[in-house]
């Protein structure tokens, strides 16, 4: 038996714990992808580097080329080795990489060890995702999942307070250091507090130990087993079916769908991270200002992605996710005009609610439209396609920041992709009623 199922480490019904250490995972998670952009003007100004921007948003791209990777592995891992396994060494994994990335005497090096982060980053979401929402309330899944992946903002909060309060006198190098944290702050405490999925130890056949974790946190066990019941008969189950089970042809428009809409999220949240600083240097402020506008960005996701959170549960995460990425859309519209600062920095903090916000929102959805038994591998797949999008979205500032077009062609180009989004979402189709007993845990509204 699992140790972590004998532990008495939590009251029972407590689910808390378990978000608790998934949240932590998040904040360095985010803090790991977006001190780069807290870090870019720096990087472009390092006298021996000579970076363009082109350059600089194509080592931008490299961790999440490697989170494309570790994001479609891990959706299909975790159905192997389980999910607190994959939670634990990914979160290993980036804090050795971010030591390299703070060693790197080159910027090749640097890209090299970006993606090498990447790889590990990518296990860390949709494995923390599909715990959170096993471990939370039925009636709760999309605050829990707002609070816990609310994580991601805090990390790029605290990227952009520790880069106003080090980068001027200490330089880039010591941002990357502080990405090292959590072999030390969080790592133990995944391994001493952290429990497996019981879904994932049903289909294991180890019964007994699901139900030892459902007496302590006050799961209800016969739910998820109602969703291990819809999965592909145990001698079936193996990757290719797992993952093809995602394309058949009751799911198969929601999993393109879904898939798109996070390429366009992901696009956004990435492509806004990495250059929002170094687009407001070369609108004239000042590089203390520049990273405030980072600050605001996620201070924005934070807030405006709880409170949308309340929504999602009260009316269905399809019309609210929609509406969010109509809100990106006209905020990012508003950006590229001439606005007093205070209105500027509004639209930039609803922009966060509708870029990182809304990405929230669309991994919500994925995990209560799906069975618990596909939820991993639907988070994985969704993710995955979406890092096609985050790819581009550094990329894309950066050819458009070396163009020599105008500032506000920065903006234009991330506004196609957040109307786009809500046109995916909005397309998504319902769930229907059989497929909510074969094990699908909340109906969407339109």
């Amino acid at each position: 038996m699992d140790a972590t199922a004998q532990r008495p480490s939590a009251p029972r019904g407590n689910s808390l714990p378990v978000v608790a250490i998934c949240f932590a995972s998040i904040v360095f998670d985010g803090y790991d992808l977006i001190v780069y952009g807290s870090v870019v003007p720096s990087l472009l100004a390092e006298p021996s580097w000579n970076l363009t921007p082109a350059q600089a948003g194509a080592i931008g791209s490299y961790a999440l080329m490697g989170m494309l990777i570790g994001a479609l592995a891990a959706g299909v891992i975790t159905d192997i080795v389980g999910r607190r396994k994959i939670v634990i060494a990914s979160v290993a994994w980036f804090s050795l990489a971010m030591v390299l990335c703070a060693l790197a005497p080159s910027p090749e090096l640097l890209g090299l060890f970006r993606f090498v982060a990447g790889l590990g980053l990518g296990g860390v979401v949709p494995t923390a995702i599909a715990l959170t929402v096993e471990y939370a309330p039925g009636h709760r899944r999309n605050l829990y999942n707002a609070l816990m992946y609310s994580g991601y903002s805090v990390g790029g909060i605290l990227a952009a307070l520790l880069a106003l309060m080090l980068l001027a006198e200490h330089g880039w190098r010591l941002m990357f250091w502080v990405g090292a944290a959590p072999i030390v702050l969080v790592l133990p405490l995944a391994l001493r507090y952290l429990p497996e999925s019981a879904g994932f130890l049903l289909a294991r056949g180890r019964r007994a130990e699901a139900e030892a974790l459902a007496s302590r946190y006050g799961l209800v066990l016969d739910e998820i087993a109602e969703g291990e019941s819809a999965r592909i008969p145990q001698e079936q189950a193996t990757r290719t079916r797992s993952i093809a089970a995602l394309f058949r042809r009751d799911v198969l428009a929601a999993t393109l769908l879904f898939g798109a809409a996070s390429f366009c999220g992901l696009l956004l949240v990435y492509g806004l991270n990495t250059w929002l600083p170094q687009i407001m240097r070369q609108a004239g402020y000042p590089l203390g200002s520049s990273l405030q506008f980072l600050l605001v960005l996620n201070l924005g996701a934070i807030v405006g992605t709880i409170m949308v959170s309340f929504l999602a549960d009260r009316f269905g995460s399809k019309i609210v996710t929609a509406c969010a990425f109509l809100a990106a859309t006209l905020c990012l519209y508003l950006l590229s005009l001439h606005l007093d600062t205070g209105v500027l920095m509004a639209c930039v903090a609803v922009a966060g609610l509708g870029s990182v916000g809304t990405q929230i929102l669309v991994n919500g959805y994925v995990a209560t439209h799906y069975p618990s038994s596909a939820r991993a591998t639907a988070l994985g797949w969704s993710l995955g396609v979406g890092r096609l999008g985050a790819i581009l979205g550094p990329l894309l500032g950066g050819w458009i920041l070396g163009s020599g077009l105008g500032v506000e062609w920065n903006f234009y180009a991330f506004v196609l992709p957040a109307l786009l989004g809500a046109i995916f979402i909005a397309a998504v189709p319902r769930v229907r009623a059989g497929r909510k007993a074969a094990g699908v845990d909340q109906p969407e509204t339109v």
